[in-house]
């Protein structure tokens, strides 16, 4: 089978799916029968006439999808499980700082899978223009770069939902701190949070925003936090929410509660900053054996070399 002929069957099949869906759509011609007639006024006491009035679908894509549709939904369901589920994606959009549903990112994953599939089908058919391999290279391109264009979408979303949490962290001891100031002060813990909302210009401050829209709204002050630390899932700000909840509940003051967890923050954050450097110790070795070094080494060889060449 050459390039042409592959090409002439799959637009010949293309053209015969298409005539069938037009021919489908002709309406048929003809006096109604008497069964016909009388079916819309039995169809609540008739099973055969619920039966006659069903529609009947002759066009090929109801064949084609109880067909595939075991592979479409092991398809999802393998998506789901690498790229994360509803309630993943939705803690990730809520972690970057997105107000969007998740229909808006599942929009965002077909157009990153369109496009990557696209992508890959012309890259495949560039590589197997030659003979019989145009054709699975060409599906094998549609494939990975589908998969491809999934992962991306996904990686990006991630990677913002991961940069945005580091910011938190790294608000959190200042945040609190002043949580602990503002009600050892006299203010309650309402009035702290709008303080510290109206006064902080980071992302913690503006969930604390929301948390006051909210309750500003009318609802609850504790409902308000316990939605926060649902949508949010940062362990630092759900251990303050439950210790905040908890203090509200039992009627623990509230000052104490925040001094201790602002020690605890500060601690975490020195201990956080310490395993950096750690971590950065090794690479900060790369430019000083490749670059300082080699240079070092020039700098006392040469003039050494030099001296021989001019002594001889």
């Amino acid at each position: 089978m050459t390039t042409s002929m592959a090409l002439a069957l799959a637009a010949g099949s293309t053209l015969g799916l298409g005539l069938w869906m037009l021919v489908s759509l002709v309406p048929r011609l003809g006096r109604p029968r008497l069964t016909t007639r009388l079916a819309p006024y039995l169809v609540d006491m008739s099973a055969e006439a619920r039966e006659l009035l069903r529609d009947r679908r002759s066009d090929p894509l109801p064949v084609l999808g109880a067909m595939t549709s075991p592979l479409i939904d092991g398809a999802l369901r393998t998506i789901e499980t690498v790229f994360g589920g509803e309630a993943v994606i939705r803690t990730r959009l809520r972690q970057s700082g997105s107000l969007a549903p998740v229909g808006s990112h599942r929009t965002r994953q077909l157009v990153g899978a369109a496009l990557g599939a696209a992508a890959g089908l012309a890259l495949g058919l560039i590589a197997g223009r030659q003979g019989l391999a145009m054709i699975p290279a060409g599906i094998a391109g549609a494939v990975g770069g589908l998969v491809a264009g999934v992962a991306l979408t996904d990686a990006l979303l991630a990677r913002a939902a991961r940069r945005r949490v580091a910011r938190i962290a790294q608000e959190f001891p200042t945040v609190v701190e002043f949580l602990s100031l503002s009600v050892a002060a006299g203010e309650s813990i309402h009035d702290a949070i709008r303080r510290a909302a109206s006064t902080g210009s980071g992302e913690l401050a503006g969930e604390l925003s929301r948390v006051e829209q909210r309750t500003a709204a009318g609802q609850a002050l504790t409902a308000s936090l316990a939605e926060l630390r649902d949508d949010l899932q940062i362990p630092a700000v759900s251990r303050l929410v439950d210790q905040v909840l908890a203090a509200l509940d039992r009627g623990t003051p509230l000052a104490e509660v925040l001094r201790a967890h602002a020690l605890d923050a500060r601690d975490e954050s020195k201990r956080l900053l310490l395993e950096a450097a750690g971590t950065r110790e090794v690479a900060m070795l790369v430019p000083l054996v490749f670059l300082n070094l080699p240079v070092t080494v020039l700098f006392a060889v040469f003039p050494g070399l030099m001296v021989l060449q001019l002594g001889f």
